[in-house]
């Protein structure tokens, strides 16, 4: 019987972290990689944090049938995610942003207010990142 070869990995990645790239790689070769799309998006986030810019996150696709739940008031609103939009209340809606201006009263993002997207304050032109509560 053979003895197993033992490596050792550098010290800088870690046991761990150099089981998971291999994992991910293997992964890779039998299921297929990321879509081309996945791939020009994470190629510009890197482009972007490589030139010290700000790198934004864009907000999750929403898959028919997903439940949205925020609660305003005191009430909470649930919204299905449809194929051709949102139904709240049994009527049905194009957009998230029409949604959240009809529960608030004033003109949310739809994205913000149901936490899909972090809010962003504008204060003497400098942003400030606060949590939109949501349940």
């Amino acid at each position: 019987m053979a003895t197993p070869v033992r490596y050792r990995c550098p010290v800088r990645l870690g046991h761990e972290l150099l089981i998971g790239a291999i994992a991910w790689r293997l992964q890779e070769n039998m299921l297929g990689g990321l879509r081309p799309e996945l791939r020009r998006r994470l190629r510009h986030v890197a482009e972007q944090a490589r030139h010290g810019g700000q790198v934004v996150p864009a907000a999750p696709r929403l898959k028919p049938g997903t439940r949205l739940i925020r609660e305003w008031q005191g009430r909470t609103h649930e919204v299905v995610v449809g194929e051709n939009g949102f139904l709240w209340q049994q009527a049905h809606y194009r957009s998230l942003s029409k949604i959240a201006r009809a529960i608030t009263g004033t003109p949310w993002s739809g994205p913000v207010f149901f936490g899909l997207k972090p809010r962003t304050v504008a204060r003497r032109g400098a942003e400030i990142d606060a949590d939109a509560s949501i349940i």
